[in-house]
């Protein structure tokens, strides 16, 4: 009789309109209402063998438990908070989206959803402080985290949960979980790659003083190049990062340094060099060598193929839901900063090994 009751459970919830609700799935199971809301929230109040029956109704059904009710018993949004910056004119690069997309998958299979916003450009903390009054988002995850960005240090001012996609340069001693990719490890890498074909005057295209994150991706080249006993001096150049910009310094440095390859701080600076070298009649790679940063869609698909620093953005978006889970856990687990290595994707514009 239970077993007949049970099919007829299951055929009405298989043929109706509507998604089967938790009393379908009771029923089913053969198991009280209660059972069902310990099985999905509440598992280990159950013995093994209820819990795997009802599991089992829920997955012949193809139940989804009620979010909204759910979050009002637990106050939990299960969304995380992204702000996004629009993307920057004449650059080639496109990093962020690797990483927004590899966050986007890897939270979902925690349970989360990852809620994008922006912010006025005259009020860039105005999206944080609306999302933190409403209780809308459990978490953010910081992207900027460069000198001058206020972000990080006025969400933990009030005591938000976040996770930093970037070390806190402004304050070592900041305690909020974060993930970061080595810069300098991977300048070193590129630098060294090409001595390795033999170039002793490599040359640096990097951003202005005042970007951390060009120095300390400079910070790399220079280790490379005194690692090897290699001249640096009138060998770098800071500028903005746009094609332009890195076109018209190459052109400047060929004159007056006659390098014989780049490495430049970003693709977009690269993707200069080599318009450059295209104007004179040299071909990146065969002439002179060229190497990146970031390994953009560009990177992949310019003539040819540019060889670039890629960063391990799947990865770092693993680190960073590992982060969040342990943030958001009971009691909260605060780990140790996390820093990634970069790996190098060789292509044309590394050129032959010199003589």
């Amino acid at each position: 009789m239970l077993e007949r009751s049970r099919l007829e459970a299951g055929r009405r919830a298989r043929f109706s309109v509507s998604a089967p609700t938790l009393a379908d799935v009771a029923e089913l199971a053969g198991v009280s209402r209660q059972t069902v809301s310990n099985a999905v929230n509440n598992p280990d109040l159950l013995r093994a063998d209820t819990l795997a029956r009802v599991q089992q109704a829920i997955d012949e059904l193809g139940y989804k438990p009620n979010r909204a009710a759910r979050n009002l018993r637990t106050r939990s949004s299960h969304l995380i908070g992204l702000r996004i910056s629009p993307v920057q004119e004449g650059t080639a690069s496109a990093v962020m989206d690797r990483f927004v997309h590899s966050l986007v998958d890897k939270s979902g299979e925690a349970g989360y959803h990852v809620m994008l916003f922006t912010s006025d450009h005259e009020d860039p903390l105005a999206g944080y402080d609306d999302l933190l009054r409403s209780t809308a988002v459990d978490a953010f995850v910081v992207t900027d985290t460069y000198f001058g960005e206020e972000q990080a240090a006025w969400l933990r001012e009030r005591r938000a949960p976040f996770v930093a996609f970037g070390r806190p340069w402004d304050d070592t001693s900041a305690r909020h979980p974060w993930v970061d990719v080595d810069g300098a490890a991977g300048a070193d890498l590129a630098t060294a790659h090409l001595i390795e074909k033999g170039h002793t005057r490599i040359a640096w295209i990097g951003w202005r003083k005042d970007s951390v994150l060009g120095e300390e991706r400079r910070s790399g080249w220079v280790r490379a190049m005194h690692r090897a006993g290699l001249p640096t001096t009138g060998l770098a150049s800071r500028v903005e990062d746009a094609v332009a910009s890195g076109r018209g310094a190459s052109g400047v440095m060929l004159d007056e340094a006659a390098p014989t390859a780049f490495v430049c701080a970003s693709d977009t600076l690269a993707v200069g060099v080599m318009h450059t070298l295209a104007e004179r009649r040299l071909q990146a790679g065969d002439d002179v060598a060229v190497v990146g940063f970031d390994d953009s869609q560009v990177a992949q698909t310019v003539w040819p193929g540019l060889t670039s620093v890629r960063q391990p953005l799947e990865e770092a978006a693993i680190e960073v839901v590992k982060a969040l889970e342990g943030l958001l856990a009971t009691p909260s687990q605060v780990g140790p900063g996390v820093m990634l290595t970069p790996t190098l994707e060789i292509r044309g514009t590394s050129g032959p090994d010199r003589a």
